[in-house]
């Protein structure tokens, strides 16, 4: 495996342009994080999140670095990227607040995108708007570094038992 990713590697720094390996040393950053526990998932690392949680407003809010290599065709972040970071901040939002030996899983995400993702940040907040014994329901929104919302979210997620 090591000498497949050696080859991987030198291919990419050997072909790749300027923003290629800008965007291919943010990824491996993110991984290197991850590897030394800087970051609990893969997913933190790949995105370099980071996250305040506050408990008792039972609200998280996420902010990330952007990113060429989460970009679509028009040169603004794809809408899959915007939905993960709203479903991610969301999801830990509920974390916060469940007892031991439980979790939650995301059963229904509504996304309204308002405005292209563009700037040099992303920052997803979310608060919990019913806290029931199976469900809860939760709001997000996702802003760009000049401040403009550029999405909405609802959800609705699974209480479950780890």
């Amino acid at each position: 495996m090591k000498e497949t990713l050696q080859q991987l590697l030198d291919n990419c720094i050997e072909r790749g342009t300027e923003e290629d390996l800008s965007a291919l040393a943010h990824v491996l950053k993110g991984f290197e994080k991850k590897i030394d526990h800087k970051y609990p998932q893969f997913i933190d690392g790949l995105l370099h999140l980071e996250r305040k949680i506050d408990k008792e407003k039972k609200s998280c809010e996420i902010t990330v670095p952007f990113n060429p290599v989460w970009n679509n065709a028009l040169g603004i972040v794809h809408g899959g990227i915007t939905a993960t970071l709203l479903d991610t901040v969301m999801g830990t939002a509920i974390h916060a607040i469940l007892p031991e030996g439980y979790a939650a899983v995301t059963n229904q995400l509504n996304i309204h995108y308002i405005a292209p993702g563009i700037g040099d940040t992303l920052r997803c907040k979310a608060e919990i708007i019913h806290h029931g014994s199976k469900t809860v329901v939760i709001e997000g929104e996702a802003f760009r570094s000049d401040g403009r919302k550029i999405a909405h979210a609802t959800g609705t997620f699974f209480i479950i038992q780890k």
